[in-house]
């Protein structure tokens, strides 16, 4: 994982940063990474990226907070046009991510700290961000973050013995977050991501000061919307899964399940899918009416290989795509859609799909 001078300088970096503002991946693991981080410091703000890449249009939140430094977390692609804006107001960078990278696409003035550079192997930036700050009464939060993004950290033993009713016995990541109670943390925090604004700022405002899981799955008048929200997405996550599972009762391999609405649930779908056919490759597609590009959620065996041979032979127009060799996201022009798919079958060899 992170090396003891590296822990060191990203120690020290928090320690100057005054007045820090946090970019993080819109999910539980981007979340969790930002309260273990901002927890540890008790100061700054956060605000999470919901699409990639990080990019200039998000700058006008540096001019609106003024911070005296930018934390990047486990958002794996940043503009260059980003950076650029950053360089001419001399920001100090720091950008702590577990996706696969090369480093030479990473700015000279960027401290950059990821483990997994040139290779592709477990991890999550929650965990990363807990080897900095060490802080026992958040090993939950490390779980929490860890779990939802398909990693099981070395401390999950120890977690058992601070909670054991919301531990299950299991190596299995999936496992863990669909059938225990650390998981419907995770669920809870990945729904209240997807409120609207105001609803997410608060939930970043109570997470910021709750001592323990419970506080989260008791539903009470700090965290009534979070709960409320789970609800209304686990309504639409059964109705999705229940479509998606007759899709792959006619495929042999690929399972390709493309779905509209107004929230976008890809990698809550393709996870589960994963999770009930650990066998097959999944394609998820989130194409709604007011964009006009669709979202791709991928999971399963090397299916990094599959996206970017998809990608290289289709030549789509503005797309792009990465991630883990077993867990991708894509974006794709909705009208690139059907040659997206054609290529696809023939690549995985489904004839059914």
């Amino acid at each position: 994982m992170l090396t003891k001078p590296q822990i060191t300088d990203i120690r020290e970096h928090l320690d100057n940063a005054q007045n820090p503002l946090f970019f993080f991946d819109n999910d539980p693991d981007g979340l969790c990474s930002f309260i273990l981080l901002q927890r540890y410091i008790q100061r700054g703000k956060g605000f999470p990226v919901k699409s990639a890449p990080l990019n200039k249009d998000y700058f006008r939140k540096i001019q609106e907070f003024n911070p005296d430094y930018i934390f990047i977390l486990d958002i794996p692609t940043v503009s260059g046009e980003f950076f650029e804006e950053i360089k001419k107001i001399n920001l100090p960078v720091v950008w702590i991510d577990h996706h696969n990278m090369e480093k030479n696409k990473v700015p000279d003035f960027v401290n950059y700290y990821n483990p997994l550079l040139g290779k592709d192997f477990p991890s999550s930036t929650t965990y990363l961000c807990y080897e900095v700050v060490k802080k026992k009464e958040d090993l939950w939060l490390t779980i929490t973050g860890s779990i939802a993004d398909n990693f099981v950290p070395e401390v999950y033993e120890e977690f058992k013995k601070f909670y054991p009713d919301l531990f299950i016995d299991s190596t299995n990541a999936f496992e863990i977050l669909y059938n225990s109670r650390i998981g419907v943390v995770a669920h809870l925090l990945n729904c209240g991501l997807k409120d609207k604004t105001t609803n997410v700022i608060k939930m970043i405002k109570f997470l910021m000061k709750v001592k323990s899981p419970y506080e989260i799955l008791e539903k009470t008048s700090e965290n009534k919307e979070m709960h409320e929200k789970y609800q209304i997405i686990n309504k639409k996550l059964k109705k999705f899964l229940e479509e998606a599972q007759e899709q792959a009762k006619a495929s042999d391999k690929l399972i390709f399940f493309e779905y509209g609405g107004d929230t976008s649930m890809s990698a809550e779908i393709s996870n589960s899918l994963k999770y009930l056919f650990p066998g097959k490759i999944i394609f998820v597609v989130y194409a709604s009416e007011s964009n006009s590009f669709a979202n791709v959620s991928g999971r399963g065996e090397n299916v990094k290989d599959i996206l970017d041979r998809v990608l290289q032979q289709g030549n789509f127009e503005n797309a792009s795509g990465g991630g883990h060799e077993n867990a991708v996201g894509a974006r794709i022009m909705k009208k690139d859609l059907e040659k997206f798919r054609e290529i696809l079958k023939e690549d995985v060899g489904e004839s059914r799909a």
